[in-house]
C-alpha cells in the first residue's frame, strides 16, 4: 500500500516541471490525481502518461469561478479532495522596479497570490467534508530572500508564505494542515525563462553562475521537490503545519 492510498489530490499548474513530477510521485503511492492548468494540449499531453488515475480540467487560477469549478470537478470524478497542491506560477519578466511595468506586476501577483488564495478558499471547504487533509504552496527560496529584478516575483512568493501560516491556523481545527515547499533554482521551463532574462541570448551562463552559488554545485529536478512533497501531504507528515521547508542545495545555509 502506498503511503497516498485513497486519498485524492488537486495539482494546479499541473501539465509540467514540478507539478508533473509530483503527479507521477502521488500516482505512485496510490493517489487520485486531478490536474489544472490553463493550458489544454499541454494537460493532454501530460495526461496521456497515465491511467484513469488521473483527470484534468482547463482552469484559470485567477478566476474564483474557475478555482471553485476545478475543486467541484476532483469531487464528482474521484468522489472528494484531501490533498492540494497550489503549485501554478508565473516569474514575470527579468528589470528593476523603475523599468518593471504594471502590467507584469499584476499578472504575476494575480497567479501567484490570488491563484493560492482562491485554491485555499475553495479547497478547505471540500477538505473539511472529509475530515481534513493537506495543502502544500509551492513558494520559492525568492519568498525568503531576493533578487535584483525580480521584483514581482519575489513579492509574491513571500506572500504566498503569509497565506500558507493564516491558512494552517484557520484550518487546524479542521485538520487541514497547510506549508510551503520553497525550492532553489529548478531544471524546470521558468528557469530557462529567467537564466534568459538575466543574459539574454546566453542563459547557459546565467545557468552556470547560479549553479556555482548553490552549495551542492546543481539545480534541482523536479523530482527532489516532488518528493518533499509527496511526505507533506502524507500521514507521515500529520503533525506538521504551519512551516516553511527548504529545497534548495544548502543555499539558505549561507
Amino acid at each position: 500500500m502506498g503511503r497516498l492510498t485513497g486519498k485524492v489530490a488537486v495539482i494546479t499548474g499541473g501539465s509540467g516541471g514540478i507539478g508533473l513530477a509530483a503527479a507521477r510521485k502521488f500516482v505512485a503511492e496510490g493517489a487520485r490525481v486531478m490536474l489544472v492548468d490553463i493550458d489544454a494540449d499541454a494537460l493532454a499531453r501530460a495526461t496521456a502518461e497515465f491511467d484513469d488515475a488521473v483527470a484534468f480540467t482547463v482552469a484559470d487560477v485567477t478566476d474564483p469561478v474557475a478555482s471553485g469549478a476545478y475543486i467541484d470537478a476532483a469531487e464528482q470524478r474521484f468522489g472528494g479532495v484531501d490533498i492540494l497542491l497550489a503549485n501554478a506560477g508565473i516569474e514575470g519578466t527579468v528589470k528593476s522596479i523603475v523599468e518593471q511595468d504594471v502590467a507584469t506586476f499584476d499578472a504575476v501577483m494575480a497567479v501567484n497570490v490570488r491563484g493560492v488564495w482562491l485554491g485555499l478558499k475553495y479547497a478547505m471547504p471540500a477538505m473539511k467534508r472529509r475530515g481534513g487533509g493537506s495543502v502544500v504552496i509551492t513558494s520559492s527560496t525568492a519568498g525568503v530572500g531576493a533578487t535584483p529584478g525580480l521584483s514581482p516575483y519575489i513579492a509574491s512568493k513571500h506572500a504566498t508564505i503569509g497565506l500558507m501560516r493564516t491558512a494552517a491556523l484557520e484550518g487546524a481545527r479542521d485538520g487541514i494542515r497547510v506549508n510551503t515547499v520553497n525550492p532553489s533554482p529548478t531544471e524546470t521551463r521558468m528557469m530557462r525563462s529567467l537564466e534568459d532574462g538575466f543574459f539574454p541570448g546566453d542563459g547557459q551562463v546565467a545557468h552556470d553562475q547560479i549553479s556555482r552559488n548553490i552549495p551542492l554545485g546543481r539545480y534541482g529536478q523536479p523530482e527532489d521537490v516532488a518528493n518533499l512533497m509527496c511526505f507533506l501531504v502524507s500521514d507521515e507528515a500529520r503533525f506538521i503545519t504551519g512551516s516553511v521547508y527548504m529545497v534548495d542545495g544548502g543555499i539558505s545555509a549561507r
